[in-house]
């Protein structure tokens, strides 16, 4: 299926609207995997802890919808979260990975997201700790390399491009984001697991050879990750699905322990008081 402009704009509850439901269970274990293998391998590099606050939601159902959300902090990887949320019994899936770096380094942080709705949706980014239209040297060592990798993502005929409806969530898309939708198949997901490896390891390198940031430079490096963190999660327009399918209060308890609501009070609570 080749990429159309209609198609490229169908949104997600669209799709849910016109699509029978379909068993998930299977394709939910093959990226669910995928995502665990990711994680594991960046507590090697960054160790984290598990952050108190997601700990009532390391399992969860609620409505029609159930999940896990789990989220770890730690000295060089400030949020990390791993989590999986939807009916994988009607096809509605979204899993989440995302490595928010902490200011001692500019390296970008990484956000990978798998989904059926039913058809199979793949989102990645490396989102950007400068200004990319002013900072060329930023975007010339994290961005102009990888350029080539992502024009050969774009070219490939089994997936469509995906455009989110939400203003925002396009804002913040960078030069090298993905999203796509693609038909339910083995080749696609061996396809999407090589893709995502190969952004994995390049990111992975750029963590271990970053240089640190200025002190002078990291509170305000900081204060924009943690915005960023935030809003992110509160302007997604799949917010309005979760609040749909579950129960009341539990989309918006689930979006402030995802971006860490807690630990950026605290976090802003201990740089006031040190100032």
């Amino acid at each position: 299926m080749t990429g159309t402009s209609s198609h490229q704009v169908t949104t997600i509850p669209e799709f849910l609207a016109n699509a029978p439901d379909t068993d998930s269970m299977a394709i939910w274990g093959e990226f669910w995997s995928i995502l665990e293998s990711l994680r594991a391998r960046v507590a090697e590099v960054l160790p984290t802890e598990p952050h108190p606050s997601s700990a009532p939601y390391a399992e969860w159902s609620s409505g029609s919808f159930e999940g896990s959300l789990n989220t770890y902090t730690g000295a060089e990887a400030e949020w990390v979260v791993h989590s999986w949320i939807g009916n994988r019994s009607q096809g509605i899936l979204d899993m989440n990975f995302q490595v928010w770096l902490g200011p001692h380094i500019d390296v970008p942080h990484l956000v990978i997201v798998f989904g059926t709705v039913p058809r199979v949706f793949h989102y990645s980014d490396l989102i950007p700790r400068r200004e990319l239209a002013t900072d060329i040297g930023h975007m010339q060592r994290y961005y102009e390399p990888v350029n080539d990798a992502w024009l050969r993502f774009r070219g490939d005929d089994r997936f469509v491009w995906s455009v989110s409806h939400g203003t925002y969530m396009r804002s913040i898309l960078s030069p090298v984001g993905h999203s796509y939708t693609a038909e339910r198949s083995d080749e696609v997901v061996e396809a999407l697991r090589g893709y995502v490896e190969e952004r994995f390891e390049t990111w992975l390198g750029w963590v271990r050879d970053a240089e640190p940031v200025p002190e002078e430079q990291r509170p305000a490096l900081a204060a924009r990750d943690r915005f960023l963190r935030e809003h992110i999660y509160r302007l997604d327009p799949m917010n309005a699905l979760a609040e749909r399918f579950l129960e009341p209060g539990m989309a918006e308890r689930l979006i402030e322990a995802r971006f860490g609501a807690e630990q950026i009070r605290d976090l802003t609570a201990t740089a006031g008081s040190t100032a």
